[in-house]
C-alpha cells in the first residue's frame, strides 16, 4: 500500500513474520547465543548473514524492532536494556571527547546525573537550556555543539517545548536533535516528523505497558542509522528476546491504552483543578495550561503522566494524605496499567521553576476515574486531620 496506515494500525500489524514461523502470529522467544552455519563460505560472510549471534539479533528482536521502527517512521530502530540506557547509547553515539552539548533543563533526573559525571569525565560539556527558549536557543551554540537533547513535555514540570523551532536551528548549526518521546510516544508526537534526528523511548513504560518489562528503544533516520546501529553492536548491548516477546506484546494495544490513560487522566486532572488544596495542575492538554498551545499544534494526544503543586503543607500531612491511598501505588515508573503517585523531586539551573508548595507526579492508570477521584478525595479527607 502508498498510504502510510495509521498509528493503531500499524502497532497491531507492523513487525509480524507469520509466513516465517509457521503462520504464528506472534513472533516466537528466540533464546540463542549460538547459531550455525550451513557452510564455511556462509560462516565467512556472518556479516552479511540475517542472523550470525544471538548477541547481534534474532527474528524476536527484529520483530520487536521493525514494528517500533514503522511506528516512529524510522529508518533502522534498535533495542536496549533500559530507557535510560537507550538516553545515554544514544547520546554517547554522537558525541566524542571535546564535545558539547545542549540539554533541556526540565530533563529526566538520571540524564543530568549522566550529563554531569560521565559526560564530564569524558569531556563533554553539557550546558542546560530553558525549555521554552525555543528559536532562542541559537545564542548557547558553540563551535563545537554537536547535539540538542530535549524531552517534552519534561517528566516532571511538563513544559512543552518548540522542537521543530529547536531543530531547525540545531540543523543550521551541523547538530543532531535526541528527544526523550517516552511522554507521548510516537502514536501522539512523531518526533522524526518534527525534526528530531534520535527519537527515545523508555519501553518499560507505555509500550510494556504492563510494569514488568526494562526496556529501551532508540530511533533514528537513515542520517543517523549506521552510526547508531555500529556504536550500539561496538558496546555489546542488546535487548533480552523475553523482554522483546512482552514488549512487541504491549505494543499491539499501546494506541487503546494510551487513550484511556489520557482520558483518565484528564479527568483527574480537571477534578484537581478545583480542589482548594491545590495550586496548580501541569497538565499540557489542560486548555489553561502554559504549553497547551504547543501541545495543541504538535501533538495528537495526551497520556496518563502529570503533575500537581499543591499548597504549603507539611510533610506528615503529605505523607497523611499518600498513605491512605488504596488505588494510586507509591512507586517509580509509569505507564504500566496501574495509577501511581510519588513526591517529585527537581533540579533546575537554566530556568527557575516557581513552587511554594510541593510537587506531586501522578500516572493516572486504566481503573474506574470515579474510584480513582474517591481515592484521591479519601486521601485529602486525611491530609486534613493529620
Amino acid at each position: 500500500m502508498t498510504k502510510k496506515a495509521k498509528p493503531e494500525t500499524i502497532a497491531v500489524s507492523a513487525g509480524r513474520m507469520s509466513a516465517e514461523h509457521f503462520g504464528t502470529v506472534n513472533t516466537p522467544v528466540y533464546r540463542t547465543s549460538t547459531i550455525l552455519h550451513e557452510s564455511y563460505a556462509s560462516l565467512k560472510a556472518e556479516d552479511k548473514a540475517r542472523y550470525s549471534y544471538g548477541r547481534i539479533g534474532t527474528p524476536t528482536t527484529e520483530s520487536f524492532e521493525r514494528a517500533v521502527a514503522e511506528l516512529e517512521g524510522a529508518a533502522r530502530t534498535v533495542s536496549v536494556p533500559s530507557g535510560l540506557n537507550a538516553i545515554t547509547t544514544a547520546i554517547l553515539a554522537i558525541v566524542s571527547a571535546g564535545d558539547h552539548i545542549l540539554v533541556t533543563d526540565n530533563v529526566y533526573g538520571p540524564t543530568r546525573r549522566f550529563c554531569n559525571s560521565a559526560l564530564k569525565r569524558l569531556g563533554v560539556e553539557t550546558t542546560y537550556f530553558d525549555p521554552l527558549i525555543g528559536a532562542g536557543i541559537e545564542s548557547l551554540f558553540q563551535p563545537n555543539t554537536c547535539a540538542v537533547f530535549c524531552e517534552s513535555p519534561g517528566s516532571l514540570t511538563f513544559e512543552v517545548s518548540d522542537i521543530p523551532a529547536i531543530a531547525e536551528v540545531a540543523h543550521r548549526h551541523g547538530a543532531a536533535v535526541l528527544m526523550d518521546n517516552t511522554w507521548a510516544t510516537p502514536v501522539y508526537f512523531p518526533a522524526l516528523l518534527r525534526g528530531v534526528d534520535l527519537s527515545i523511548q523508555a519501553a518499560t513504560k507505555y509500550i510494556g505497558g504492563h510494569s514488568d518489562v526494562m526496556m529501551g528503544t532508540i530511533s533514528t533516520s537513515e542520517a543517523y542509522a549506521k552510526r547508531l546501529e555500529t556504536y550500539v553492536r561496538d558496546l555489546g548491548l542488546f535487548a533480552s528476546p523475553d523482554d522483546c516477546f512482552l514488549a512487541l506484546r504491549g505494543l499491539r494495544t499501546l494506541p487503546v491504552r494510551l487513550a484511556r490513560h489520557w482520558g483518565n487522566g484528564l479527568v483527574l486532572a480537571r477534578w484537581l483543578e478545583q480542589r482548594p488544596e491545590v495550586a496548580r495542575v501541569l497538565h499540557p492538554a489542560l486548555e489553561n495550561d502554559p504549553g497547551h498551545a504547543l501541545w495543541k499544534r504538535d501533538f495528537t494526544g495526551a497520556c496518563g503522566l502529570f503533575g500537581v503543586v499543591l499548597k504549603p503543607v507539611s510533610e506528615p500531612k503529605l505523607a497523611a494524605f499518600m498513605d491512605v491511598l488504596e488505588y494510586f501505588g507509591l512507586g517509580y515508573s509509569w505507564g504500566g496499567y496501574e495509577s501511581l503517585i510519588i513526591p517529585a523531586h527537581y533540579v533546575r539551573t537554566a530556568r527557575k521553576f516557581e513552587a511554594d508548595g510541593p510537587l506531586i507526579r501522578i500516572h493516572a492508570g486504566l481503573e474506574n476515574p470515579e474510584d480513582l477521584i474517591a481515592d484521591l478525595e479519601n486521601g485529602f479527607a486525611q491530609m486534613e486531620v493529620a
